[in-house]
């Protein structure tokens, strides 16, 4: 019992040995109650990992859910599709599920997909005010939705429970009350971070963040290098990056900037996006961001670009969406704040 083999598949007798430890290599037979009772006893059962490691980008034409492995550079492909045709959505998931709160025309409907599975998706709530726009993060357990708009415009942030479907509840309040006060954002597991971006035409340079575990009014966490809104984010389990925009006035901008999740302060120049555009989607794994879509105006742009998460410099080209699209918004299966 030198090493953890990989769980089942492994014959008692001849033991076959993947690579390494936690591989999900091919090999025959099973292991027998009395080893796993050993190997168990010794502290070497291995606990399966989530070899899952997709990122779904919600197109707001037709309700299509669009797919792509980030290990794999290539064009996306079909996966799923929506309840309803909504553009400016926000998600946020786990590594079991994909949630997509609000919608144009002030939705308040939540919709859940498995991640694993795809296909139609479900209703799981509604939030507690319709809107559009806001941003949307997570950890394992809980998904918040912060800020947005409809026609009274949105303060709000709500969160829901993934184990539990039902009605979002009130988290608090983002710092100041602007339309799409909330953008985009990410998390550590313990602290979320968003982007608070003001109404087009002023936009603001604001950061805020919220501790998720508990409920409570968001605190100011500094300023990104430039004053936009209609971004995408994505993170690691350290760091969140933005990236694209608008700057007012449907003024696309290719900025990428970043900040450290655990600590507060202004964000750092990270690079540029491959071309200029708002309302993309952002979606991220502990390695890779990915930006998808999104409106060079006055055309959108079915552009998918990826950056390194842990590094700094310019994006590079990844793939395509299967259509051009803008209000695109997206998650993955396997970001580390998202795990268990």
């Amino acid at each position: 019992m030198s090493e953890k083999r990989y769980q089942g598949n492994i014959i008692s007798k001849t033991p076959v040995t993947p690579a390494g430890a936690y591989q999900n290599d091919s090999a025959s037979g099973v292991w027998s109650l009395a080893e796993q009772k050993a190997y168990s006893a010794a502290g070497l059962w291995p606990t399966a990992g989530n070899s899952l490691d997709i990122a779904i980008f919600f197109t707001k034409q037709n309700r299509d859910i669009e797919v792509v492995q980030f290990a794999t550079l290539g064009n996306a492909t079909d996966w799923g599709e929506l309840l309803h045709d909504d553009a400016s959505m926000q998600t946020c998931g786990n590594n079991t599920v994909g949630i997509f709160m609000g919608g144009a025309g002030g939705r308040n409907d939540i919709n859940q997909v498995t991640m694993a599975v795809g296909g139609v998706a479900i209703d799981f709530g509604d939030l507690t005010v319709g809107r559009r726009m806001g941003a949307g993060l997570s950890n394992n357990t809980r998904g918040v939705c912060a800020g947005g708009e409809n026609s009274s415009d949105i303060n709000r942030i709500d969160y829901i429970t993934f184990a539990s479907a039902g009605n979002a509840v009130d988290f608090g309040d983002c710092v100041v009350f602007n339309p799409s006060s909330g953008d985009a954002g990410g998390s550590n597991k313990t602290r979320g971070v968003y982007a608070n971006s003001g109404a087009s035409g002023s936009r603001t340079n604001r950061i805020d963040y919220i501790t998720i575990a508990s409920t409570g009014n968001a605190t100011d966490f500094g300023d990104r290098t430039q004053a936009r809104g209609l971004q995408a984010a994505g993170n690691n389990s350290t760091r969140l990056i933005f990236g694209g925009g608008d700057s007012g006035s449907d003024d696309s901008v290719n900025t990428i900037d970043y900040v450290t999740i655990a600590s507060t302060g202004n964000a750092t120049d990270f690079g540029d996006l491959t071309i200029p555009r708002f309302e993309l989607g952002g979606a991220s794994n502990d390695t890779r961001t990915l930006f998808a879509g999104g409106n060079q105006y006055p055309g959108e742009r079915n552009v998918i670009d990826y950056v390194t998460t842990a590094s700094t410099g310019n994006a590079t080209d990844f793939g395509d969406l299967t259509r051009s699209q803008d209000g695109v918004r997206g998650v993955s299966s396997n970001n580390p704040s998202q795990a268990a």
